[in-house]
């Protein structure tokens, strides 16, 4: 993890956002279970548009929950096909 917090700590300074802001168990959580149950490409692309709702002033709270109802009710993937 530290070099997770060492990476993100130098891109937000890079782009001018603060690093002490950054939920980053609300982020892996978010990636994690969009990546198990929708796709593991879906993951990268929901923090993404997840972010872009935040910056036009959706609360990072109401968009996780937001992402966690639609994952809850995205039909599972049987891994076993």
């Amino acid at each position: 993890m530290n070099e997770l917090r060492e990476w993100t700590s130098t891109l937000c300074a890079d782009l001018g956002l603060d690093a002490d802001q950054l939920a980053y168990g609300l982020i892996l959580s978010m990636a994690r279970d969009v990546g198990r149950t929708v796709a593991k490409p879906a993951a990268p692309i929901t923090v993404y548009l997840v972010g872009m709702a935040v910056a036009r002033g959706l609360s990072p709270m109401e968009a996780a929950q937001r992402v966690g109802a639609l994952t809850q009710n995205w039909p599972r993937i049987d891994w076993r096909d």
